[in-house]
């Protein structure tokens, strides 16, 4: 599937004056100023990127901001009946990895010193799709890591300037800011109680990320978690996400755990976790089960914290809200006065836009 965003023709049309970059940057600040959906957002920045950023595929992935695993992809490659091998060897591959980069952004030319051959990725896979180079940016604040965006160049002309690099760079705080407001514009709305499943749906991934088997409830959630074509089964990609970061941090790839919490629809989110299952003597042997449930109430708290940007402070106070205590109580638990707590509280709702305890509760508990 390809979106048009593409320049395939040769790279001369994408060396843009300073003034073009000037412009671009205006509409893509205000694209990230409009309240869309983070599906929305992405596709209407890649748009603006194209204009002035040329490339031939990409991979744009949502990301839980705690444990940077990915859980929303968005993606046009050339190399999708691949996807299980790409994702594994993104996930294993240390150079440019996202949860790594200091600037934001990195050219993979220019961090292998023209020799791609350093990087695991193209050494495995993408070498055999004539891929030149791929500029990374994270998209990464105070409070998270929400996303990040490869975009591919494919041909031997076709390798990213620095110019380019630069503004991929002035871009990725108004585009950090809108994905973690996107996520908080989730909250908004009760959580609808048919979507919930039951219990636990687990799929059963092989060490290679292929599938072996799946629960009944398992095929629906996946429809629902990243929608496939017409007549096409869905693609298990968060799943695919959560197993290769297991297999990451067991390569010591990276140390964060494998799980993500991922928007399903009408302000319910799930949770998806991997681990290894059998008896297999040699533990990489073994077969990956990922788990898809409900959110914990817990977990969606810190999740709300995050994405509306509340202090430490106020994280703790949400928390402490939640079980219930008054303002007496909160204070004491919290080895402040009152007026601290009030202070805090107004603070709170200032931020998510609420004006009492029990909205704001209903809101971050999606009840």
């Amino acid at each position: 599937m390809w979106t048009g965003f593409a320049v395939t023709s040769g790279y001369a049309a994408s060396v843009a004056s300073s003034a073009a970059y000037a412009r671009a940057r205006d509409r893509v600040s205000r694209i990230c100023d409009s309240a869309v959906d983070v599906r929305t957002l992405r596709l209407e920045l890649l748009g603006e990127i194209g204009r002035v950023v040329a490339f031939d595929a990409y991979a744009w992935l949502v990301t839980d901001p705690e444990t940077s695993v990915g859980c929303a992809p968005l993606a046009d490659v050339p190399c999708l009946p691949q996807l299980p091998q790409l994702i594994r060897l993104k996930y294993l591959t240390t150079v440019n990895r996202w949860t790594a980069l200091r600037n934001r952004v990195a050219l993979l030319a220019e961090a292998t010193g023209g020799d791609l051959s350093r990087s695991l990725l193209w050494r495995d896979l993408l070498c055999h799709y004539g891929v030149s180079d791929i500029a990374s940016s994270v998209h990464r604040d105070h409070f998270g890591c929400w996303g990040f965006l490869d975009l591919w160049r494919i041909g031997p002309a076709g390798r990213f300037s620095a110019a380019e690099a630069s503004f991929l760079h002035a871009i990725t705080q108004p585009v950090t800011t809108a994905l973690r407001h996107a996520q908080a514009g989730t909250f908004g709305r009760g959580v609808s109680r048919e979507l919930v499943p039951p219990g636990p749906v687990v799929l059963l991934l092989s060490r290679d990320l292929e599938v072996r088997a799946q629960t009944p409830q398992t095929q629906q959630y996946l429809q629902m978690l990243v929608p496939p074509a017409p007549d096409q089964p869905p693609i298990p990609a968060s799943a695919y996400n959560v197993a290769a970061q297991l297999l990451a941090s067991e390569a010591g790839a990276d140390p964060n755990p494998p799980f993500a919490r991922v928007h399903l629809s009408h302000g319910l989110w799930l949770t998806l976790r991997a681990s290894r299952i059998g008896n297999a003597s040699a533990p990489q042997e073994r077969d990956i089960a990922v788990s898809i449930e409900e959110t914990t109430p817990t977990e969606r708290l810190a999740l709300f914290a995050r994405a509306f940007g509340l202090s430490t402070r106020e994280g703790e106070l949400l928390r402490q809200l939640a079980s219930g205590r008054d303002t007496r109580d909160l204070a004491r638990q919290m080895y402040v006065s009152e007026h601290t707590v009030q202070a805090h509280l107004k603070s709170i709702f200032a931020k998510t836009s609420v004006r009492s305890r029990s909205t704001l509760l209903s809101r971050a508990l999606g009840t």
